[in-house]
This record gives C-alpha cells, sequence and structure tokens, in this order.
C-alpha cells in the first residue's frame, strides 16, 4: 500500500512552523472553503462557515462531517497565514477571501 500524500500547512498564530497533513483532505476542505467563502467583507463566521462546508465534503473522507472541524481550524490557519483569506476585525471572527 502507498504511502498517503502529505502536503504541509502553516499556522498564522505560530511562524516559522509547519505541520505535513493528509493531502486529499487538506485539499477537499480548501476547496470547500473556498467555495462559501465571499470575496470581500464582512464575510461569514466560523459557524456558517462550517454549515455551509460540512455539506460540500466529500462522505468518503468525512463521514457525517468527522473531525470536519479540525481539518476547517487547520486549513483556515493555513489560509490566513498564506494570506488567502483574512480576517474581519468584528466579533465574532469573520472571514473572507483575499484579492491575491
Amino acid at each position: 500500500m502507498a504511502p498517503k500524500a502529505k502536503i504541509a500547512v502553516e499556522n498564522v498564530n505560530k511562524p516559522d512552523r509547519t505541520v505535513s497533513v493528509d493531502a486529499d483532505k487538506y485539499l477537499a476542505m480548501k476547496a470547500a472553503m473556498l467555495a462559501v467563502l465571499p470575496a470581500s467583507a464582512p464575510g461569514l463566521t466560523l459557524v456558517e462557515l462550517r454549515d455551509r462546508v460540512v455539506p460540500r465534503l466529500p462522505e468518503s473522507m468525512f463521514p457525517a462531517g468527522a473531525k470536519a472541524g479540525w481539518w476547517l481550524m487547520a486549513v483556515q490557519l493555513d489560509l490566513l497565514a498564506k494570506r488567502v483569506i483574512a480576517r474581519g476585525g468584528t466579533k465574532p471572527i469573520r472571514l473572507h477571501q483575499t484579492n491575491l
């Protein structure tokens, strides 16, 4: 059995540190997030984002949304570090895509 592909993710809260995670799950979550996040502020809250992302995830990877919360946070922190998405200055936190 071939080893699963990995992808290095960053964390906006811990610069200069990367962690390798399952590439297929990362890419599935990233695609789902970018499909639902608006292109401008104010964006979506984390609860709104989770509610919209989970139905878009492959059932084979995330059965009944299992572990989606962990993957949502991991991908969110990576995309924030890479400036693909941004936080609004409001509470609760709202996320939107950047113009990169």
